[in-house]
């Protein structure tokens, strides 16, 4: 069963400590609203969207709407963060206004034959509309409200009734809401960013790693969406979101284990050789590790100069002299160049 599988890799996840890493949360989230966005069209990549949220430094390569459309729905994650941990009752109101964060900068005014509104404030669509060019049409328009207001009333009732240490069950109620959100389709425009946003949030209020849907994902996403909607069983789509996320907690497991077995193997290296020049050149041990940083940290060079070793390691220009010095009559480095313009680089297979 799907909720098994999950229970085991979560077990596994939460074990080797994955979540408790430094700025895990943040990259987290960082990730989920990159791919958030990536499949409503956004091109904007993981490393610009960091550069964008912390840094304020755009992309020439990506379009303003794009990354004004990763800014929006950051807002949104980090307003509805701190307001779903209250455990507030969800309302139409609430979603109206969770809208408004998604679409802030990207939403657009609509002028209908059946009236005025806009995007840009999250208000309710006033148009029929259809998934996609031959696609079956969602409900009606004058539907959507009556429609909203039960389902906030069901969701609530559930939220109030669920287990919090019954994990399954808590992620089955986010990925329904999900599904539910997504099939009354409220907006004209937002309307899966709004499910993800509101399925993570729920996830996040019961203490939960919250689901990633990646860009990779979005073909079969789409369709276990489609699958749910046409044979009518809301199962379809939540079976496959438990599978969805038990399988990228897996990957992210097995990624882990490979940098920590990677570190393991530089450590293993470095005492090595720590060990060599203690006892072939009778370096002192500290004198030896500060030699081994510096060699490791020229290891993806292609070379250094005495400029770089003082930025880095904060070493006194003549310190830093000294050092290379030291590891070039070792036979560890190369030097190039005259005095003025001197650099170092490794010499073949010493590291």
């Amino acid at each position: 069963m799907p909720e098994r599988t999950l229970q085991k890799i979560l077990d596994e996840y939460y074990s080797l400590g994955i979540n408790n890493q430094i700025d895990w949360e943040k990259f987290y989230l960082y990730s989920i609203i990159t791919h958030s966005t990536a499949i409503e069209g956004s091109t904007v990549t993981e490393v610009e969207a960091q550069l964008l949220f912390d840094e304020g430094i755009t992309s020439s390569k990506r379009t303003i709407t794009e990354q004004m459309m990763n800014l929006d729905l950051k807002n949104a994650y980090e307003y509805g963060i701190k307001w779903i941990m209250q455990h507030p009752e969800i309302t139409v109101n609430s979603l109206i206004s969770l809208s408004a964060k998604v679409m802030a900068r990207t939403g657009s005014e609509y002028h209908t034959i059946t009236g005025d509104f806009s995007a840009a404030k999250g208000e309710l669509r006033k148009v029929n509309v259809t998934a996609g060019i031959g696609g079956v049409s969602y409900m009606a328009y004058q539907k959507v409200p009556a429609k909203l207001e039960s389902f906030c009333q069901k969701l609530n009732e559930l939220r109030k009734n669920i287990n919090p240490k019954d994990i399954s069950s808590v992620y089955k109620l986010s990925f329904w809401a999900h599904y539910e959100l997504v099939t009354i389709h409220p907006w004209v425009d937002g309307n899966g960013r709004m499910s993800r946003l509101l399925m993570n949030l729920l996830q996040w209020e019961y203490g939960l790693i919250p689901s990633k849907v990646l860009k990779e994902d979005k073909a079969e996403y789409i369709q276990a969406l489609i699958d749910s909607r046409e044979k009518d069983d809301d199962s379809i789509f939540i079976d496959f979101m438990l599978n969805l996320h038990a399988k990228h907690l897996q990957r992210e497991i097995e990624q882990f284990k490979a940098s920590m077995s990677e570190n393991n193997e530089k450590m293993v290296d470095k005492s090595l050789l720590k060990l060599e020049m203690v006892d072939k050149w009778s370096v002192k041990p500290t004198l030896a590790e500060k030699l081994v940083d510096i060699l490791h940290f020229m290891s993806d060079k292609s070379q250094i100069t005495t400029e770089e070793l003082v930025r880095h390691f904060d070493f006194a220009p003549t310190t830093a002299k000294r050092y290379l010095r030291q590891l070039t009559e070792f036979g560890y480095l190369e030097a190039m160049g005259g005095n003025k313009n001197r650099c170092y680089k490794l010499k073949e297979g010493e590291l």
